[in-house]
Parts: structure tokens; C-alpha cells; sequence
């Protein structure tokens, strides 16, 4: 019920969850949103801004973003499109030094319980 969990869900601010992108259209459930269930083992919940370096990150570290898989209804990453991306992922990329920048309002909350917010607030696209 991915319905039910986006009109609950928090983002990292504590806010209603926003939509983190529609084309390519991302999240878990394919529905826009970084949503998360207990059928998401990757915990796809942050919401990024992808970048060259990252997905060249990503591909070495064995998970290519960037080549289509038609297969799994997947068109393949540019730089520049947003994705909801696995916490641990990113937070691994953080610590390389490869990581993207992030919609913290577009990011769920459970993200905090792998990442921690000083983090993702050093690549936030959407702080004032």
C-alpha cells in the first residue's frame, strides 16, 4: 500500500515527504516518492540529484545505474536526474567522497536511522 505510507510519510525535516522525481519515475514503488516498506530491503529513501562522478561511484562498487534494463522497466541514469537511491549507498558514496547532492524534503525520514542528518545536510539542495 504505497498510497497509505506517502500520505503518512515524513521527510528527514520532519515535514510531509515531497516528491522526489517522475521522469525518470523513481522510488521504490515507482511512484515518484522515496516511500519505504518492509519489502524495500534496500531502503531506497534518498533522494538525489545524480552526478557523473556518483554513477561512475556507483558502477564501480557493482551497482550500475546507468545502463538501461528494459527487463526491470529501468531507463538507465544521466547526470542530473533525481533518484531514490539506497541509504547505504549514499552514505557509503558520503564517505568516499562521491556523494550527490540530496532533497532533504524529498528524502524519508528512516533515512536517519543509516545516515546521519549533519550529513546529508552538507549536500542538501534545499536548506534556506
Amino acid at each position: 500500500m504505497a498510497n497509505d505510507n506517502q500520505e503518512a510519510a515524513r521527510n528527514v525535516l520532519g515535514e510531509p515527504l515531497e516528491s522526489c522525481g517522475e521522469d525518470p519515475l523513481t522510488g521504490f514503488y515507482r511512484d515518484g516518492c522515496c516511500n519505504t516498506g518492509p519489502e524495500d530491503r534496500g531502503v531506497h529513501t534518498v533522494c538525489a540529484i545524480v552526478t557523473a562522478d556518483f554513477l561512475a561511484f556507483s558502477k564501480a562498487c557493482g551497482n550500475d545505474l546507468s545502463t538501461p534494463a528494459p527487463a526491470f522497466g529501468f531507463p538507465g541514469l544521466n547526470p542530473g536526474d533525481r533518484w531514490c537511491l539506497c541509504a547505504a549507498r549514499w552514505l557509503e558514496a558520503y564517505e568516499a567522497g562521491h556523494a550527490p547532492r540530496v532533497a532533504l524534503r524529498s528524502t524519508h525520514e528512516v533515512t536517519l536511522e543509516i545516515v546521519p542528518f549533519d550529513a546529508l545536510k552538507k549536500h542538501a539542495i534545499d536548506l534556506n
